[in-house]
């Protein structure tokens, strides 16, 4: 049995794809299926180390960016694109996979067109309340379409399309218990803390804006900052002076990126999160915590902000729009949910119902089950 992994080079795409992965192998050793290969086909391997933990061998096809603007780049990439398929037709000939698992993104296009080209079952999952190009043409031919939000079904075929909901690493599904987090991150028992996710690169608009609020939620709340690699060395030098002679200023702590240990203790800590409105949402979600999310504008379909508004109709989160985002607006925010215990309550409750724990073992099953069938 063959499986092919492919999806964007991006945490969004690649996380998800991990998650499924790491219940496919349980079912794998549960049902002692043998002489089982799963690959992983995209333009970067994103994380080597998960890809070896969890068995999948890296095939590398370059690709161009299908843009939405004008860009010179978008002629070149044609190119890229024309030969990033004849590598894939290439790689899945010689791989020849039972199915294609599809998480969507520019670089997932040569793989499941090579596959559409060569009839072999293709299954793509979309993260998003809009699909994005290449999940949107691959739904017309997929054998199955999973969604992560109920919306997004409404742009597949209706015989095709099931709402499983979105898939998490077994690692941070579970939040550490509170008293192991403030352990971990050595905070004070009586506080509540404020996570601030701003994706694995960070957000610069939101590290600005936690930086100008730092002297206000420092009186009543503690801070634990993913700034991104990129930008931490700013943010925590900004932080130092902001902070200078303040008597609660260990009460801030900023980190470049969040392991999963320290994501998952981070989660346990979590009182409130302040996020992006991309696959993270999920991850909250699972933890049961209350968030502001902070969608940002300008990206393709309009994603993050559809996100981010259904899930605030299911009362989980409150959004703040980037042309609203500043120090005092998210800084008051932050004290009328933790403020108001039926507020609080009802979107803890709320994110708790939005999460479906058992998503990436629902796709996991249908891709053993699509594979066996396809052996026959």
């Amino acid at each position: 049995m063959k499986i092919v992994f492919t999806g964007g080079g991006t945490g969004g795409h690649f996380y998800p794809i991990i998650a499924v992965a790491e219940r496919l192998n349980q079912i794998i050793d549960q049902e002692k299926i043998l002489k089982v290969k799963l690959f992983y086909i995209s333009d970067n391997p994103y994380d080597k180390e998960m890809l070896f933990e969890n068995s999948l061998l890296y095939e590398e096809i370059s690709t161009g960016k299908m843009r939405t603007y004008f860009s010179l780049k978008n002629f070149s990439d044609i190119f890229k694109t024309f030969f990033g398929v004849i590598n894939g037709i290439y790689k899945l000939f010689s791989i020849y996979p039972d199915v294609v698992f599809g998480k969507g993104g520019y670089a997932s296009f040569p793989t499941v067109f090579a596959a559409r080209i060569l009839h072999i079952p293709v299954v793509i999952h979309e993260s998003d309340s809009a699909p994005g190009r290449v999940n949107k043409w691959a739904g017309h031919f997929a054998k199955k379409v999973a969604v992560s939000f109920l919306e997004a079904g409404s742009y597949f075929p209706k015989n095709k399309v099931a709402w499983t909901g979105h898939p998490v690493r077994t690692e941070i599904e579970h939040p550490a218990s509170r008293k192991e987090a403030l352990e971990y991150f050595k905070l004070e028992s009586d506080l509540p803390v404020i996570l601030v996710l701003g994706g694995s690169q960070g957000a610069e608009l939101i590290n600005n804006t936690v930086l100008d609020a730092l002297p206000r939620l420092v009186n009543n709340y503690q801070i634990i900052h993913q700034t991104g690699v990129k930008n931490f060395k700013m943010v925590s030098d900004r932080a130092d002076v902001v902070l200078t002679d303040n008597k609660y200023r260990l009460r801030y702590i900023s980190m470049p990126f969040l392991n999963p240990l320290a994501l998952r203790m981070a989660g346990g800590a979590a009182t409130i999160i302040i996020s992006r409105a991309g696959s993270m949402l999920f991850e909250i979600a699972a933890w049961g915590v209350p968030s502001i999310l902070i969608p940002i504008t300008n990206t393709n379909m309009d994603h993050q902000r559809k996100n981010a508004f259904n899930y605030a109709r299911d009362g989980a989160c409150s959004v703040v729009e980037e042309m609203n985002m500043t120090a005092n607006i998210l800084s008051s925010e932050i004290e009328r949910i933790i403020g108001d215990k039926e507020v609080y309550d009802t979107m803890a409750q709320s994110a708790k119902a939005f999460n479906k724990p058992d998503a990436a073992m629902k796709i996991a099953r249908a891709l053993v089950d699509i594979a066996l069938s396809h052996e026959k």
